[in-house]
């Protein structure tokens, strides 16, 4: 293919974009440069969890004081906790780290070269850095927490001072820094909460800069209207419409995180189901019931509002929308309750559903679709894709997995003609295996048309009949032809020649695509023909 896929237009763009949720921030008067650690957050939320696989959301991102070009951005396997810029090279290090739920406190030291973006890990052994600090050119003191919490109910207030010294520090290698060096007694140590500091420096230096910070994170649904304006749900906005020019229409903003959106046949309202963020209550978590809205996509107006008992997924079908109850497997089989433009129907009986068996959002269908166990017992094995009838009942269609000897796991899918193009992973006891994650066109009679596999497990597809798009949670976009299959190209998605990912996809009219990113952000792509 000679056509490059090219970005024509971003909707919701803004300073520091690329890292999320700022968690720490540090300007560099020497250099004019500003380091900032964030969490672009995980790819999961009640209705799936398929995509986080192998998925790391912490980044470091660095900037030019001057206007916040963004140099370089960083994966992170932990989350960022200090930052310092070298008094002289030109090298960032990097202190990362979290507890393992269990018995480690695991990070890592990372040095990032300024001139390249090259990234070293320089302990030999995973180690929590809790801070650090360049004494002078040679010497860098680290702050190390435990290395455990076996027989130490104290190993939250402690951390072993190590000062490693180097002559040339742009020379350290993977590794290099070994456990005798930073060997040290415990000591008291108090763990600072930087978050709110780091917000207010990248809300003033966006300031200083002419432009205003916003976080946004996690585009998790994207639709394009006849007219040409850009639907989106993400965190903290239920949902909001762009206009062509790049203006921001109305959005919805609340406590609630927006998650999915279904569009009415005539595109004047759309569906969105919302999901609130957990809050600490003292003595458990605890998660408000969900909220799902009809809102007039001309106006932004809330036209009606459902408040399920339960928390739920929209499945939608032509001019029907149901509802799946995220039900708990110790309890009997949910049941489905279907939405028509009258009100509620008697629905049919489905087993418990879990974030990676069973989620099945199949854009673009004639009709509801489910994956459902047999067994309500144990609903994650031999699940059937089903199709809702009109009288409320469930008819199975063929069984979801097709090689005897692999379990696999829901996810995104588009009804293609008499098929569905389905994507999911291959479960493994050792975590996503290389080639675990698929993509596979079956006729509705199950036939296997053709499957296409790949490391990295897809955040969202969708087809516009002719080629079939597919985005993973490694940053890439796919086109791969409707027939047969095969790869008609792949590009790596960026902004401004910054990484992002792709979680939700909307092929709209014929040679564009919607992405929208992680980071907050809606592209459109042309994507030519």
């Amino acid at each position: 293919m000679t056509h490059i896929p090219t970005v024509r237009r971003v909707f919701g763009d803004g300073p520091f974009a690329e890292i999320g949720e700022p968690a720490l921030a540090v300007v560099d008067d020497c250099s004019r440069l500003v380091a900032v650690g964030g969490d672009l957050g995980r790819l999961q939320w009640g209705g799936s969890a398929t995509a986080d696989s192998k998925w790391t959301g912490y980044r470091i991102g660095v900037y030019e004081r001057e206007g916040l070009r963004c140099r370089h951005v960083v994966r992170s396997r932990y989350p960022v906790r200090s930052l310092a810029f070298h008094p002289e090279l030109p090298l960032l290090a990097v202190g990362t780290g979290s507890y393992d739920g269990g018995y480690s406190f695991e990070g890592e030291l990372l040095l990032i070269h300024l001139d390249t973006g090259s990234v070293v890990s320089a302990l030999k052994y995973l180690r929590e850095v809790l801070s650090l600090e360049w004494l002078s050119q040679v010497a860098l003191r680290l702050v190390l927490a435990p290395c455990d919490d076996w027989d130490n109910p104290h190993a939250r207030e402690q951390g072993h001072t190590a000062v490693v010294v180097r002559t040339d520090w742009s020379a350290v290698v993977e590794g290099a820094v070994g456990a005798e060096e930073v060997t040290a007694p415990a000591a008291p140590t108090v763990r600072r909460e930087l978050t709110g500091e780091a917000r207010r420096v990248v809300s003033d230096l966006a300031t200083a800069a002419g432009k205003r910070w916003s976080l946004r994170r996690r585009v998790w649904a994207v639709e394009g209207l006849a007219d040409g304006r850009v639907l989106a749900a993400l965190d903290g906005v239920l949902a909001e419409s762009w206009l062509p020019s790049g203006e921001r229409q109305w959005a919805v903003e609340e406590e609630e995180d927006g998650r999915q959106l279904v569009l009415s046949s005539d595109g004047t309202s759309v569906w969105v189901n919302g999901e609130h963020r957990s809050s600490w209550s003292g003595r458990r978590w605890e998660t408000p019931a969900p909220r799902i809205a009809r809102i007039a996509t001309d106006t932004g107006q809330v036209l009606e509002t459902l408040s399920p008992d339960v928390f739920a997924v929209l499945v939608a079908g032509a001019d029907r929308m149901v509802l799946r109850p995220l039900g708990d497997r110790r309890k009997r089989p949910a049941r489905l309750t279907l939405f028509d433009l009258d009100g509620p129907v008697p629905g049919a009986e489905v087993g418990p559903f879990d974030v990676f068996n069973h989620p099945f959002t199949v854009r673009r269908a004639s009709r509801p679709y489910a994956l459902v166990g047999t067994d309500p017992a144990k609903a994650h094995r031999d699940k059937w894709v089903t199709a809702l009838g009109a009288d409320g009942t469930l008819r199975r269609l063929f069984p979801h997995s097709w090689v005897p000897e692999e379990h696999h796991f829901g996810g995104a899918a588009v009804e293609l003609g008499q098929s569905l193009v389905c994507a999911g992973t291959v479960h493994d006891s050792y975590g996503l295996q290389p080639g675990g994650a698929y993509v596979i066109r079956r006729s509705l009679s199950g036939a296997v048309q053709w499957e296409y596999r790949t490391d990295h497990p897809a955040t969202a597809l969708d087809t516009d009949e002719d080629t079939v798009y597919v985005a993973d949670n490694s940053g890439a976009l796919v086109a791969l032809d409707a027939d047969n299959g095969s790869l008609q190209w792949r590009m790596d998605l960026e902004v401004d020649g910054t990484p992002t990912v792709a979680l939700s996809l909307a092929a709209v009219a014929r040679g564009h695509v919607l992405a929208g990113t992680v980071d907050g952000r809606v592209l459109e792509y042309s994507v030519g023909r």
